[in-house]
Formats: structure tokens, C-alpha cells, sequence
């Protein structure tokens, strides 16, 4: 039977976007939307989701209250292969790439239903996108660019959308704003749906899973 799993990548050629926060927040709240099977795949040799599952493994493993999630790594190269083993037996998988990948990071995006590109509102970030784009393109997945850890009132917030419309890729309306409560939770093993479920760090996340539910 052909499986019907969503494989989500998370990729952006820069480091220091906020990929591996928006790969393990987005983890939780789809597992949390109707109670849905979720793995989440480590291709980054730095293992920052690594730590952050081991953490939460540690610290909530006997918590009902805590969303479930299964944690596998693999190579860059590795990442088709484990993605879709892993969609035999999970609703979703998101995978967290490393940064400055190239044509190592194509399995992952070949691979992917979704591919989400987090951009902070950067000058950097905005010529890093470019190159991202270009691995995603001869795939033709779903592409979705987000503003992370905005500060929305800056002109540099209002620069890079205005860069990121002249792309052709889509951008998503909702953002993800710079808050102390991203990483903070990261370091607990916790989610910002989990932390404060009613908060605004999830209210904003919560319209960000509304918005990616109407491409999985």
C-alpha cells in the first residue's frame, strides 16, 4: 500500500536561520493536531535536534501531556531513503538539513512534499534564499519561504519581504517573531505549544500550522 505520509524538509543554505526551532516547534504541533504519528529526521552533522529530543526524552518521556515524537539521523545522502522508511509508519516527517549543503542536500529535498525556507530578516539571509531556491526548483515541490525571529516593526523586516516578493516563490503570510521563549524551550526539550499553550509565541505559531496544513 502506497503510503499516504507527509515528508516536510527544512532548508536554508545559511546557518543561524532558525531551522532546527522551526523543525521541532512544527514537530509538535502537527503531532498534536489530531493526534498524528510524527518523526523527525537529523541530517545535520551538529545534532542540534538531536539534543534537543534527547533533552525532552529526559526530562517529559512519562508526561502525558507532551506530544510523542520518534527522532532518527541519517546522512545528508542518507535522507531519501530513511525519510521514506519512515513514512511507512508515521503521519509526517520533518527533516532538519545543514547549512551551506549542496548538491549533498538534494535527497532531502527530492525527497520532501513541503519544503519550508526560513529567512530572518537579513541581508544575508536574503542572498543565502537565492541558492536555496535554485536546489528546489527542479523538483517543483510546494515551497514555502517564512520570516523567523522578526522584529516586525524594523525597516529591515520590511526590506527582506519586499526582497522575498520579488522572488517567484510564495511567502508565507504568517510570521515568526523574535522571542526569548524560541530558545528557551529549546533548551528544555519543550515546544512554545507546550510551554505556554496560550501565549502569544503560540498564537503566531498556531497561525503558522494553519497556513502549512493547506499544502500537507
Amino acid at each position: 500500500m502506497e503510503s499516504t505520509a507527509k515528508i516536510i524538509t527544512i532548508a536554508q543554505q545559511k546557518g543561524g536561520a532558525g531551522k532546527t526551532t522551526l523543525a521541532s516547534n512544527l514537530a509538535v504541533g502537527l503531532a498534536r493536531s489530531g493526534k498524528k504519528k510524527v518523526a523527525l529526521l537529523d541530517t545535520d552533522p551538529q545534532g542540534s535536534m538531536g539534543n534537543w529530543y534527547l533533552t525532552r526524552e529526559s526530562n517529559f518521556h512519562d508526561n502525558p501531556k507532551i506530544a510523542d515524537l520518534h527522532l532518527r539521523t541519517a546522512s545528508a545522502w542518507g535522507a531519501r531513503y530513511e525519510a521514506q522508511s519512515l513514512s511507512k509508519d508515521f503521519d509526517y516527517v520533518v527533516i532538519d538539513t545543514p547549512p551551506k549543503m549542496g548538491i549533498d542536500g538534494r535527497p532531502a529535498i527530492e525527497v520532501a512534499d513541503v519544503v519550508l525556507v526560513p529567512v530572518t530578516p537579513s541581508a544575508l539571509d536574503q542572498w543565502a534564499t537565492l541558492p536555496t531556491l535554485e536546489l528546489i526548483e527542479p523538483d517543483k515541490q510546494t515551497c514555502m519561504v517564512v520570516l523567523n525571529r522578526v522584529n516586525p516593526r524594523t525597516s529591515l523586516a520590511q526590506q527582506t519581504r519586499a526582497e522575498i516578493a520579488k522572488m517567484d516563490v510564495k511567502l508565507a503570510k504568517s510570521e515568526i517573531n523574535q522571542r526569548v521563549i524560541y530558545a528557551d524551550v529549546m533548551s528544555t526539550g519543550l515546544s512554545v505549544l507546550e510551554k505556554t499553550p496560550s501565549g502569544p509565541a503560540s498564537r503566531e505559531f498556531g497561525e503558522f500550522l494553519s497556513e502549512v496544513a493547506k499544502y500537507i
